[in-house]
């Protein structure tokens, strides 16, 4: 299927979605475009607020202008995927253009935290990200308390991977997040 046809799939499946309870989002990957219900839990909406501020701390001197959010979706219609990553670092501009989703080629990084509920879908994004460009691909596993690191994508892959586990200081390009407040899924303090 082509990809404005899929987008319009999506478009559909997001309209259907708002009259449905719960959270869903809607995202395009391999297999095309896919209705998912998001279960936010308070320990990864916590995580996704904590990598938020210390990056946007760290981007007025790096990327000055650019912002790290949470919420936009993102896409790149030549490679025929669409995204709604946790996180994102973007230009803060993006957020004020018409649209649905940023192009990912403007895209600086994308944030995961890995769902209690469906962790396959932030693997598969391991392919989608680097064919889209984007540099850093940072994925968040609370159900291990680990921590991957992609980045240099070529040829539709990451050619480099660092692992850290929770407690570490977390190095993505020029960005570095504290851990120590990360806490794993079904575990006290």
């Amino acid at each position: 299927m082509e990809y404005a046809r899929m987008r319009d799939v999506a478009e559909a499946l997001g309209t259907y979605a708002e009259g449905l309870e719960g959270t869903w989002r809607v995202e395009i990957g391999a297999s095309g475009p896919v209705l998912s219900m998001r279960c936010p839990s308070k320990r990864r909406e916590g995580m996704v607020r904590r990598i938020r501020e210390q990056v946007d701390a760290q981007l007025l001197s790096t990327h000055p202008g650019h912002i790290c959010a949470n919420g936009p979706g993102i896409e790149h219609p030549a490679v025929g995927r669409m995204r709604r990553p946790d996180a994102v670092v973007i230009p803060e501009a993006t957020l004020d253009e018409e649209g649905l989703a940023v192009d990912a080629t403007q895209v600086l990084a994308a944030v995961e935290i890995v769902s209690p509920t469906d962790p396959s879908n932030d693997n598969e994004k391991l392919a989608d990200y680097p064919a889209m460009g984007i540099p850093h691909y940072v994925i968040v596993d609370p159900r291990t308390g680990t921590i991957q690191v992609h980045s240099d994508p070529c040829k539709g892959r990451y050619s480099r991977k660092e692992p850290y586990i929770f407690g570490d200081s977390v190095a993505f390009g020029p960005w570095k997040v504290e851990t120590s407040a990360f806490r794993r899924y079904g575990r006290e303090g």
